[in-house]
């Protein structure tokens, strides 16, 4: 498993962990059944705390997109693809009024702000 850590992103490090963890579930890198790494060898890995670690499986335990058997490890879950895509279009949704309330505030067109999602689309931020 490939997860990156940033101290200059302003994220919680636990929160870079889930995150990471979470798109590679969701992508299909990381199968339903398959065991993630304990989370002292997370830990290590990674070199941050245990308790980081720890705190990362949590969230996605909370989530639902991974268990925790007690002295076993943890292994990823069986995923609800609609109701995942339903809350990804809530956030997409949720992000474009954010955005359509700061274009408001500096006035920007319509137009412009249409600009900014195409090329962002064109950019390496979407493939």
């Amino acid at each position: 498993m490939n997860i990156l850590i940033s101290n200059s992103k302003g994220v919680p490090i636990y929160d870079q962990v889930r995150e990471q963890i979470k798109t590679a579930i969701l992508n299909g890198d990381i199968k339903e059944g398959e065991m993630l790494p304990s989370i002292r060898q997370l830990a290590k890995d990674l070199k941050i705390s245990v308790i980081t670690t720890m705190r990362a499986y949590t969230e996605l335990e909370n989530e639902g997109l991974v268990v925790n058997v007690q002295g076993k490890g943890c292994y990823v879950l069986p995923q609800n693809v609609e109701l995942i895509k339903e809350q990804k279009l809530k956030e997409i949704e949720e992000n474009f009024i954010s955005a359509i309330d700061a274009a408001r505030i500096i006035k920007l067109s319509k137009d412009d702000l249409i600009k900014i999602l195409k090329i962002l689309l064109e950019d390496e931020y979407y493939e």
